[in-house]
């Protein structure tokens, strides 16, 4: 839809009720102070416990491990205008998470919030596989964090091959070597140590996929909002004006 969009203004919404339209006044209004983005944040919503806390869950870690602030309960029922439109049209991701490509995007952005009315009918298409789905489309395309993980345990395990060291000679300081397990340091030495820089070089390669995944998904390096050009005029002296 936003493909084929011509107008000033695009919005998006859901078509079980629980977007009211009558919000849409009001999201063309606040569109015209100069607001590119209007973006309506559930609020007070009567649904199951359980998602609410997954929800507020998933947006808390989504926003402490990725790049882009995604709002919690801000769902896609929001109002685009022509440059935020033409820049996700430039967007030409398969795994598209909308609510938060926008928000990557850093137009500027009001908040409108609305109570979520009841369904209409039926039940909720988004099952618990769906949900899980969506936070791991989410988290992959907004964080480089899981990439970066086998670094983090690598470092863990150098530090336990430090400490095993360190254990092991107190035996020996102590005199209490015979107490030990002949082979056990060594061999738990070994495996931390191996364990240790291979989840290094991992790592390493995680970064280099993340730039490669950077690079593929070809997002624009910057944004324009509008661009004014003045159009200078010479006189009869060639003097510009």
């Amino acid at each position: 839809g936003l493909d084929h969009s011509c107008g000033d203004y695009a919005i998006t919404m859901d078509g079980d009720g629980q977007h009211p339209p009558e919000l849409i006044p009001e999201m063309i209004k606040l569109a015209e102070t100069g607001y590119d983005v209007v973006i309506a944040q559930r609020m007070g919503e009567e649904t199951a416990s359980l998602k609410n806390t997954t929800s507020r869950l998933f947006y808390r870690l989504i926003n402490t491990i990725g790049d882009t602030n995604i709002k919690a309960g801000a769902a896609d029922f929001r109002l685009l205008k022509k440059p935020v439109i033409e820049a996700l049209r430039n967007m030409r991701e398969y795994h598209r998470l909308l609510r938060g490509m926008v928000a990557w995007m850093g137009y500027r952005t009001i908040i409108l919030p609305y109570k979520q009315p009841s369904r209409l009918g039926g039940k909720t298409k988004y099952s618990v596989h769906k949900m899980l789905r969506l936070a791991a489309h989410a988290t992959f395309s907004f964080s480089l964090i899981p990439l970066y993980l086998g670094i983090s345990v690598g470092v863990i395990f150098l530090f336990l091959a430090l400490a095993e060291v360190i254990y092991v000679l107190s035996f020996w300081i102590s005199g209490q070597q015979a107490s030990l397990a002949p082979g056990w340091s060594s061999l738990m030495f070994v495996l931390l140590i191996v364990g240790g820089s291979l989840m290094i070089t991992l790592g390493f390669i995680g970064v280099y996929v993340g730039y490669i995944f950077q690079e593929v998904k070809r997002r624009p390096i910057y944004l324009i909002r509008n661009m004014e050009a003045e159009n200078e005029v010479s006189d009869d002296r060639g003097n510009l004006t």
